[in-house]
C-alpha cells in the first residue's frame, strides 16, 4: 500500500490520539472537555452567537450541542439569552468563570500547540500549516471531488 492511501487513516488514528489525550489532560487540568473549551474559544470571538452558529462551527449536531451547553450553563460558564434581533433565537454569551477557564485552555493549548511542532523546523512548520489549512479550507473537494463549473457544463 503507498503512502499516499494511508494518509487518509494515519490523519484518523492521530486525530483519535491527539483529542483522547487533550481531553484527558483539559478534563483533569481544568475540568472541561476540549469541545467545552472550543465552545468558549468560539465564543471568545464573537460572543452572543446562536447555538445554530456554533454547531456549524464545530460541525456538531445541535442537539448534541444542546446539551453540552446545558452542562457549561450549569458549571456558570456560559448563559443563555434570548436575542434581541429574534426571539426566537437563543444566543449563548461567556460568564466571567468561563472567560477564566478559557485563559486556563489557552495556556494548555500552546502547550499542546509547542510540544506539537517541537520536532519541526520552522521550514516543515510552515508547511504543516498550510497542509492542515488546506485540509480544513478544502475539505468537502478532496472527499467528493470538485464541483463542476458554469464554465465547463458550456463547453
Amino acid at each position: 500500500m503507498s503512502k499516499t492511501l494511508r494518509i487518509f487513516q494515519k490523519l484518523q488514528i492521530a486525530h483519535s490520539a491527539l483529542f483522547r489525550a487533550a481531553d484527558h489532560r483539559t478534563r483533569d487540568q481544568i475540568g472541561l472537555s476540549t469541545t467545552q473549551l472550543a465552545v468558549l474559544f468560539i465564543l471568545s470571538r464573537t460572543d452572543g452567537q446562536p447555538i445554530s452558529e456554533i454547531s456549524k462551527t464545530l460541525a456538531m449536531g445541535k442537539s448534541s450541542l444542546t446539551g453540552l451547553i446545558d452542562r457549561m450553563c450549569a458549571k456558570g460558564l456560559v448563559r443563555r439569552s434570548p436575542s434581541q434581533a429574534d426571539g426566537r433565537v437563543t444566543n449563548i454569551y461567556l460568564e466571567q468563570l468561563g472567560r477564566s477557564a478559557l485563559e486556563q485552555g489557552a495556556r494548555e493549548t500552546n502547550q499542546f500547540n509547542t510540544a506539537l511542532l517541537a520536532p519541526f523546523s520552522s521550514a516543515e512548520q510552515d508547511i504543516i500549516g498550510r497542509f492542515l489549512t488546506h485540509l480544513a479550507e478544502n475539505a468537502d473537494d478532496i472527499i467528493n471531488g470538485a464541483a463542476p463549473t458554469d464554465d465547463a457544463s458550456n463547453d
